[in-house]
């Protein structure tokens, strides 16, 4: 005589879990983002070299910024200037004059935020430029990607230089000049980058998961892909403003910057059209071409320990 078993009872549904409370996925974002900033923070100070540009920068941001208080909007002022031409570092005169008289220590002060403005905005175009046509052509592919590749590699192989010389020696001589032509004509390298990392990204299986839940083109560049390469392009930035402020100060030395105000590379030109060089007018020329050389150096420091930090696999030197 077998016994039935007793009838299970039937399987009853799990409780929903509970749903977040309202903003608390915002909060948890903003949470990993500061952990994420936290860890780079103690990554990049691994980095002696990065830490001594970063210090660099500071203190000639706080320079430049200081500058109106420090010197005054006079100092550029040819016709009231307060020493002699060509006068040699005194007291008064730390840095010596200019053949008008002008205290040469106010004018690289002054300079340093026309540089650095420079700099930071030339950058900022060419990485924009270049961010936009590697995402496209990297997401698009096709013949898109042929045509802005094609147009890219042309770029590539006209030395940036030249073409800015060109742009600034066809257009007006002004500092939106200066920094449209070191935009338009130092992008390909951060186009061709951005573009390989694309492709890198649209290969991962959580794009095709977008792709099938109904993500268009703009919702995957800009969600996914974009915060992707956000990494590459910050170090290209640091990386790209150093070759900038090279390019300005090398357009500025032609006589292609702006004559109406002061920069190092036009501190440069006037010197050596002064004779400073034949003269031995040393401290006309060594002050703006050391500036160019530390904040070149400052900025290449930082970029390459952002890009250590960013991809360890690169093994730069601390």
């Amino acid at each position: 005589m077998t016994t039935e078993s007793a009838p299970k009872p039937p399987p009853q549904d799990a409780p929903d879990p509970p749903l977040p409370a309202p903003g608390s996925a915002k909060a948890l974002a903003r949470a990993r983002r500061r952990r994420s900033a936290a860890r780079f923070w103690k990554q990049y100070r691994a980095h002696r070299s990065g830490l001594f540009g970063l210090a660099a920068l500071a203190l000639i941001a706080a320079l430049a910024l200081a500058a109106p208080l420090l010197v005054g909007d006079d100092v550029q002022n040819v016709t009231d200037a307060p020493g002699g031409a060509l006068e040699s570092p005194s007291g008064r005169f730390p840095l010596g004059t200019d053949q008008f008289g002008r205290d040469l220590l106010g004018l690289l002060l002054w300079g340093t935020r026309v540089s650095l403005a420079v700099g930071l905005m030339a950058a900022a175009l060419s990485v924009a430029i270049g961010t936009l046509v590697g995402i496209l052509a990297g997401h698009f592919g096709g013949w898109f990607a042929t045509v802005s590749m094609r147009v890219t590699d042309w770029f590539l192989v006209m030395p940036s230089l030249v073409l800015a010389i060109v742009l600034a020696t066809v257009l007006s001589h002004s500092i939106w000049t200066v920094v449209l032509a070191i935009g338009v004509a130092s992008w390909p390298t951060t186009a061709r980058l951005v573009r390989a990392q694309t492709l890198a990204v649209e290969s991962r299986p959580y794009i095709e998961r977008a792709r099938a839940l109904g993500g268009g083109h703009a919702h995957l560049m800009t969600r996914h892909v974009l915060p992707n390469v956000m990494p590459l392009v910050l170090a290209q930035t640091t990386l790209g403003i150093s070759s900038a402020i090279l390019t300005e100060a090398t357009l500025a030395f032609l006589g292609l910057g702006d004559p109406d105000v002061v920069s190092w590379g036009g501190m440069l030109q006037d010197a050596r059209e002064t004779g400073a060089v034949s003269s031995g007018h040393w401290w006309y020329l060594a002050p703006p071409g050391i500036a160019i050389a530390v904040v070149a150096l400052a900025f290449t420091l930082c970029g390459r320990a952002i890009e250590s930090v960013l991809n360890p696999k690169l093994g730069v030197a601390r």
